[in-house]
């Protein structure tokens, strides 16, 4: 996780993606569904649709957020 963080920090939309996928699964870093929703909205921000979609997801479960099917 450590050079997609780097990238990340550097604004890089693909690094973010995985370092939200990272922080979702535990892989590299402690699992933390706040911290890759920020990463995914970092990422979304950025136009990635891959990312967008996984905010939708995280808002229509409750993952790191509170549930809100309307703004899923």
């Amino acid at each position: 996780a450590r050079w997609y963080r780097l990238a990340a920090r550097q604004g890089d939309a693909g690094a973010q993606l995985n370092m939200a996928m990272c922080y979702s699964q535990g892989t590299g870093v402690a699992q933390n569904a706040a911290k890759a929703l920020r990463w995914y909205r970092s990422a979304a921000d950025q136009g990635l649709a891959d990312a967008q979609y996984n905010v939708g997801v995280c808002y229509d479960h409750g993952t790191g957020v509170a549930q809100d099917k309307v703004e899923a």
